[in-house]
């Protein structure tokens, strides 16, 4: 077995293990399980304190799951490191290896293939000028409607969603029991449209962008293709890539881009947004809409 798969079997063990930790050492194991990269270079004091539990507390977990003590669990991430396996895997072997691992083995490596080479594809293609241009253009509107029908209506919402912790001119359309062009009815050359439909080309989609340029609304298409009706004459176009082996477009590379688009929008904004942001998660917290550990 080689060191990746060490320290991989040693991740295994620590969350099959989790619920019959103490719930100290469990919130030491579930550092360790969220962030595995840092046990191979980080000292126990250092780790612990990230953690934020008491050194001791790492030994006891690494004992708990059988180990001697900390440095004996941590030999095999610091082995990965030295002998350069703690990074991502070669994808043709990794490729290869999903591809033989059974009766669906072939169809998971293809479509992990394609996921990651959407990714590379999209991104290859875009510049940080373009979307920091989109995003600025974003933050500078009166108001912002995410257009999405079919599949690409959970990732306008999801935008939408994400947006709203901290901004309040964010609208994912068409609204329940509207349409994409009445719920534009009023927009201008204040406001922006990010219009995503990839082929087959939804029609309202279409429409709904050529009412909106009419309107002086500024444009940002996000589809398949440089010939997609919605990325010609867009002011600010991004093509994203969306095969898949399957009968279905992917969305990965869609939802990708407009994460990042809203990471360069918050970039753009405010301190007052960033600051709106934690606050909208503190109330959560407050009020009890996230679960917290007591055990």
């Amino acid at each position: 077995m080689n060191d990746t798969n060490v320290s991989y079997s040693v991740l295994e063990r620590l969350a099959d293990e989790l619920t019959d930790l103490t719930p100290e050492t469990r919130k030491a194991a579930t550092y360790v399980l969220e962030n595995p990269n840092d046990v191979g270079v980080s000292t126990v004091r250092e780790i612990a304190e990230a953690a934020k539990v008491k050194p001791n507390t790492m030994v006891r977990m690494a004992r708990q799951i059988g180990f001697e003590g900390y440095e004996d669990f941590r030999e095999p991430f610091r082995t990965a490191i030295r002998n350069g396996t703690a990074s991502f895997p070669d994808r043709a072997r990794w490729l290869q290896q999903i591809g033989s691992s059974g009766k669906l083995g072939s169809l998971y490596a293809d479509m992990v293939n394609s996921a990651l080479r959407n990714i590379e594809e999209t991104f290859a293609n875009i510049s940080d000028q373009q979307l920091s241009a989109a995003a600025e253009a974003i933050w500078a509107s009166r108001q912002t409607f995410t257009l999405g029908v079919g599949v690409n209506s959970s990732n306008a919402q999801n935008f939408t969603y994400l947006a709203s912790t901290g901004m309040i001119q964010f609208h994912a359309i068409p609204r329940m029991g509207s349409t994409a062009v009445d719920d534009l009815a009023w927009a201008d050359k204040q406001d922006v449209l990010i219009a995503i439909t990839c082929k087959p080309y939804r029609s309202e989609v279409v429409e709904a962008v050529r009412i909106a340029r009419e309107q002086g609304v500024i444009v940002i298409g996000i589809s398949d293709s440089p010939a997609s009706p919605i990325i010609r004459g867009a002011d600010h176009g991004f093509i994203v890539a969306a095969d898949t082996p399957q009968f279905f477009p992917s969305s990965v590379s869609t939802i990708a881009l407009l994460e990042i688009l809203l990471s360069f929008v918050i970039a753009s904004a405010s301190d007052e947004i960033v600051e709106r942001v934690e606050k909208f998660h503190q109330r959560r917290h407050q009020l009890g809409l996230y679960h917290e550990d007591q055990s």
